[in-house]
């Protein structure tokens, strides 16, 4: 199927690997001109490189920067596609949770992604046609226990995604959350292999053994980034003109047990 992404621009932010990158190459694929962001100016040409290299022909630049800081990507607002992957994620202990970490939490889960769309958004709505998706979580649903400010940011996030959906009530602009689940990112594998490697065991043995911990997931393993992708792709595209304020599932089920 033709998502008919040619002629768009696209800015995806935290896209120098995992799901933000395979975002990013599904994107380039459907013809879009991405704009790759990260922390790191040399880590993100360094992607820039390897998606030209997979992408052939692919439109690619680059705009690195920390979307926590608000003077990052001031010079970003003419795009017609504003992906807010950029993310920050770990255990925590609720009583040792300072202020701090509480708001390290919301500047770059939840705060760059408003900043990002109230860039973007009005630029949107004058040239009459946009999409701004933001990754979320199934966290933001069902919050852990030892992740509370992470999954407060993400469900945060998803409230920013149905509130912001409904200033663009009768254009071509529309504002989607896409809800994630156990995903085997770059930072996942890494993790995943250092455990096998100290263990003696092949890292597949270790990730199926993590995944089963999880008892409501029906896919029975980590969701692949691409897989997300697929989804974004979609809903970034014309096709997905209908769908709009949602917060779309693609979490291997599991959410099941609690919706």
């Amino acid at each position: 199927m033709d998502f008919q992404l040619r002629d768009t621009r696209a800015l995806i932010t935290g896209s120098t690997q995992g799901i933000g990158f395979a975002i990013a190459e599904a994107l380039a694929f459907e013809g879009a001109a991405v704009i790759l962001n990260g922390r790191d100016a040399a880590r993100t040409h360094a992607a820039a490189d390897r998606l030209r290299a997979l992408v052939p022909g692919a439109d690619v630049d680059v705009a690195p920067g920390d979307v926590a800081d608000p003077a990052a990507l001031t010079g970003l607002s003419e795009v017609d596609i504003l992906v807010n992957n950029a993310g920050t994620f770990g255990l925590n202990e609720f009583a040792d949770a300072d202020d701090a970490e509480w708001q390290r939490y919301l500047d770059v889960n939840l705060t760059a992604g408003v900043r990002l769309s109230r860039r973007v958004l009005p630029g949107m709505l004058e040239r009459g046609w946009g999409r701004i998706l933001f990754i979320a979580s199934e966290s933001g649903v069902n919050v852990p226990a030892d992740m509370i400010p992470y999954g407060v940011s993400k469900a945060a996030t998803i409230a920013l995604g149905n509130g912001l959906a409904k200033l663009t009530r009768g254009t071509q602009v529309t504002v989607n959350t896409v809800l994630g689940g156990p995903t085997y990112s770059d930072g996942v594998a890494t993790v995943i292999e250092s455990i096998a490697a100290a263990q003696g065991v092949p890292a597949d043995a270790v990730a199926a053994s993590v995944i089963g911990r999880n008892t409501t997931t029906l896919l029975q393993r980590f969701i692949r980034p691409e897989e997300i992708a697929a989804l974004v792709a979609f809903l970034a595209s014309p096709r997905a003109s209908a769908i709009n304020g949602a917060a779309l599932r693609a979490d291997g089920g599991v959410l099941t047990g609690t919706l």
